[in-house]
């Protein structure tokens, strides 16, 4: 489970076909704090480092991407240099700082407009039938595994604020407009919804 906190933002260096992909990215994190096993909030999606490496200042994580996550996920656009948000797995404990996140991806978007509003970026998405019961105004969503708050919702889109922080410390920063992310609606809006049904 993660919070939607991004710690930061790695750098894939190898993508693998080995039946499914290997898909290798440098990061800054400290050996000490991942074993194999870890599991990773990468781009909003839970994986499981199966190998870490230690050159230089970096620590390189190796995790093996099933064909079905890579179709259903913004991993299928990936390449050597794709910039990927990171989030270590939360602790007992542990600061939560955003909303609950499983990493389990519901869908992905495309970016449709970006307007900058002083230090902040208004963007909008497009919205697909398949979660718009799950949207609502100051809703929580995960973005790219970047906790979010909904700020309006259309008949085929929705907005989120950017601010001047978040934009410069995770992969917002590169997104151009028709961009792939990876969605996860909040869980709690999901449980909510289907007791209702």
């Amino acid at each position: 489970m993660f919070s939607g906190i991004v710690e930061q933002v790695g750098k894939v260096v190898k993508i693998e076909d080995k039946g499914d992909q290997c898909i290798t990215i440098q990061t800054s994190f400290l050996k000490k704090d991942l074993k194999d096993g870890s599991s990773i909030c990468c781009n909003g999606i839970c994986l499981t480092v199966h190998t870490i490496k230690k050159t230089g200042k970096f620590l390189y994580l190796s995790f093996d991407v099933s064909n079905e996550t890579i179709e259903c996920t913004n991993f299928s656009s990936l390449k050597v240099g794709s910039k990927i948000n990171l989030e270590k797995s939360l602790k007992v404990g542990d600061e939560i700082s955003g909303h609950f996140v499983f990493g389990h991806v519901d869908t992905k978007v495309k970016l449709k407009s970006i307007r900058k509003v002083g230090k902040s970026y208004i963007i909008e998405f497009s919205l697909p039938n398949k979660i718009k019961k799950f949207l609502t105004k100051k809703g929580s969503i995960s973005i790219n595994g970047i906790s979010l708050t909904v700020n309006k919702v259309t008949k085929d889109s929705f907005y989120v604020n950017i601010v001047d922080y978040t934009w410069n410390h995770t992969n917002f920063k590169d997104i151009k407009i028709r961009d792939i992310v990876n969605i996860e609606v909040d869980m709690l809006a999901r449980y909510v919804t289907s007791s209702k049904n």
